[in-house]
């Protein structure tokens, strides 16, 4: 009873830091693309190839923070430190003068993700096979409701603080959360493995788990697209944002129900409603120009983020070899976002080449098609 006493409270410790720092870094995704090409004058190929490499580099440190927690059996300081990378990151964006300086605290930023497959292993560790769905969910409720104070922050302070004091407060709330972490969340004791890692230890199963979801993820372009598309069907500045916070209000609602879904129907048959809600968000977008059109497609595309964040890492989770689940969690999460960057750089070009209608045709093939494959996995729990 104490140890589940001391698992819920660490549960709400890691939803708080979740809660804060996305408080901050959502103050700034609803104008990021605006700022890159409206206030700095980048165009979308180069948007691509910033969002593209901040995908990619959230993968590379996912999988590098996964494998050195499992081998040092340590879990905290790779969230904590996380944290404090993002924070610096957002300094960084505030002050600078072009766009060829944002490159490199992107990928400070995304860097900072090493928190990831760390703090995902740790959630998977104090939980039960009958509430790790729910865990998840609720994790991410918090994410997004920090996301929706953020989003609204934004849309109401950008007219009188500009970007760039914008941006400067949004770095403030990653500090506090590493500071929660540091102070509130005791490392556990592991036992050292009694294997070596190996590619050998993924069975075929979680080979094809890996597969199915990175080709999705080469259809899966970055949020930005999604505002831009916005903006160029006629909507202003100052309406684009409240997409993003439409988009939250609905990836937040439908989190922790999902992942309870998760939990009671199985977690591959939520997998399932993601991709085919991002295949109907892709084919809507084509036909609708209205604003009420728009919001609805924004909603469908809260409820893909909320299906996909809890039935892909609890899957993932349950899947995998338990001595390794940080290494297997952050190998996932590296192979899927480092597919992720020729996903935003691909969506740029066609774009740009030939309209802004084929990003969405592309994607929503590799949805229909992942959404085939994903039915030859099995939901073994090897874990």
């Amino acid at each position: 009873m104490k140890n589940e006493k001391e698992n819920k409270k660490e549960l709400h410790v890691f939803s708080l830091a979740s809660f804060l720092n996305d408080l901050g870094s959502d103050m700034i995704y609803p104008i990021w693309p605006l700022f890159v090409t409206v206030f700095l004058g980048a165009d979308v190929v180069v948007l691509g190839l910033i969002d593209g490499i901040g995908d990619a580099l959230v993968s590379i440190s996912s999988a590098f923070s996964g494998f050195l927690s499992d081998k040092f059996r340590r879990r905290k300081i790779f969230v904590w430190t996380g944290y404090i990378s993002s924070g610096v990151a957002r300094l960084g964006y505030a002050f600078s003068p072009i766009w060829t300086y944002l490159i490199p605290f992107k990928a400070l930023d995304r860097a900072g993700k090493i928190r990831g497959a760390p703090r995902d292993a740790m959630i998977a560790e104090l939980s039960s096979k009958e509430n790790r769905g729910a865990n998840f969910g609720f994790l991410r409720a918090m994410d997004n409701f920090g996301a929706i104070v953020g989003i609204t922050l934004s849309i109401l302070l950008l007219k009188y603080l500009g970007f760039r004091n914008l941006i400067l407060l949004a770095s403030i709330p990653s500090f506090f959360s590493a500071f929660i972490i540091y102070h509130f969340i005791k490392e556990k004791k592991f036992e050292v493995q009694k294997r070596a890692f190996s590619i050998n230890l993924f069975d075929k199963n979680f080979r094809l788990f890996v597969f199915v979801n990175g080709l999705f993820a080469l259809g899966a372009f970055s949020y930005s697209f999604f505002l831009l598309y916005a903006k160029d069907i006629g909507f202003s500045i100052y309406t684009v944002p409240i997409f993003y916070l439409i988009f939250t209000v609905s990836s937040t609602i439908f989190s922790y129900p999902f992942g309870k879904m998760a939990d009671r129907i199985g977690r591959k048959k939520v997998l399932m409603i993601s991709y085919l809600s991002f295949a109907l968000v892709c084919g809507s977008l084509i036909l609708t120009r209205s604003f009420m059109g728009v919001m609805l497609i924004f909603c469908i595309y809260g409820l893909y983020k909320s299906a996909i964040d809890v039935s892909q890492k609890t899957l993932a989770s349950e899947i995998c070899p338990l001595d390794y689940r940080a290494t297997s969690l952050g190998s996932f999460q590296f192979i899927t976002g480092l597919i992720a960057f020729p996903a935003s750089f691909i969506a740029g070009l066609l774009w740009k080449l030939l309209g802004m209608n084929y990003p969405l045709y592309f994607s929503l093939f590799l949805s229909l098609i992942s959404l085939l494959l994903i039915n030859f996995v099995k939901e073994q729990k090897i874990c």
